[in-house]
């Protein structure tokens, strides 16, 4: 286990903001993870489990406790699937599967941060969803200090949510993950931004490998990557709808997509519509191409950010009704 104090926050996540972290702890295998709560506890410390740092927002005034990263890499094949340990870059974890012709996360491609956040916030694209193919997962438990196994149901999947990232959040450190992947290929109608590159594109190869390659394809012109130009990848959730509420909407003319996944309008065509497409807003550049994306040009406090979301949020609800909810958590 490596021990470093005073690392600033900004220089841990994907926004570039937050002030300095007290301790921040990596954690190498799973005997590390338990000297790291131990650790916090010694001092009477709160903890903060981050990964990537891809969908973490910190504060200027920094956080006085334990942050603990997860360096735990590996991916390995199993009867059901693969397994995979926490700390292990995710879009590794996507190419892994889809070289092995492996089905269920090829739409997943490119998605930034670890494995172990993938279950936190249940994370998904293009019509997949981890939940559909997580078995189970290895945990420290650090309420009852041990070591133990959470099943698909335990964690109570919901859009961008799991028990992970709500009632139980930062009570279980993610050891490994187990997905239940079988050979084959996603099967039509894909996601209409996928079809519409088939057809532009001629594709015709719809195996792992290519769905990821399309979807890889799509995410590089519409999303610009974190590391370059700093962002939190999506900012805001999609609206989803109950049935009723998705006629009314589309009555209204609304874009409404109906999926396995449910109801629901696209945040980005919102805020388009509000009028913020390139727009820049308190040192934030909404992304042109996909307004989901709130990029930090120049911004360097947390108030700045306060601003530009209760600018774009407010907006849109007085044009449709609709409240915008911001997608990565806030380190506090």
């Amino acid at each position: 286990m490596r021990v470093n104090e005073n690392i600033l926050i900004s220089s841990l996540t994907t926004m570039r903001l937050g002030g300095p972290a007290r301790y921040v702890l990596e954690v190498e295998t799973p005997r590390d993870v338990a000297d790291a709560f131990g650790f916090a506890a010694q001092y009477r410390l709160p903890t903060f489990i981050l990964g990537y740092g891809a969908n973490t927002i910190g504060h200027d005034e920094g956080f006085s406790g334990v942050i603990i990263i997860n360096r735990m890499r590996g991916i390995s094949e199993t009867d059901t699937g693969i397994k995979v340990m926490g700390g292990e870059y995710w879009d590794n974890v996507v190419a892994y599967a889809c070289d092995r012709g492996l089905t269920g996360i090829e739409a997943l491609s490119k998605i930034p941060g670890l494995a172990g956040a993938a279950p936190v916030q249940n994370i998904g694209a293009y019509g997949q969803q981890i939940s559909d193919v997580l078995e189970s997962i290895d945990v420290y438990d650090s309420s009852t200090q041990t070591f133990k196994t959470l099943t698909q149901s335990d964690l109570n999947f919901s859009y961008r949510q799991s028990i992970l990232n709500t009632t139980e959040r930062n009570r279980y450190f993610v050891i490994s993950l187990n997905l239940n992947l079988k050979p084959g290929q996603m099967l039509r109608p894909f996601y209409n931004s996928i079809e519409r590159y088939i057809s532009d594109h001629n594709c015709t190869d719809f195996s792992p490998n290519g769905v990821r390659t399309i979807v890889s394809a799509i995410r590089a012109d519409k999303l610009p990557d974190p590391l370059v130009k700093p962002s939190a990848g999506s900012f805001f959730k999609n609206i989803y709808l109950s049935n009723k509420d998705a006629e009314i909407a589309e009555d209204k003319g609304y874009p409404v997509h109906r999926g396995n996944d449910g109801n629901k309008i696209n945040s980005g065509w919102l805020i388009e519509q509000a009028g913020f497409k390139g727009k820049l807003l308190h040192g934030f550049r909404v992304n042109d191409k996909a307004c989901l994306v709130l990029i930090n040009e120049s911004a360097r406090s947390y108030n700045d950010l306060v601003k530009a979301r209760s600018e774009i949020t407010g907006k849109v609800y007085d044009k449709f009704g609709y409240w915008l909810d911001q997608e990565p958590v806030e380190l506090q």
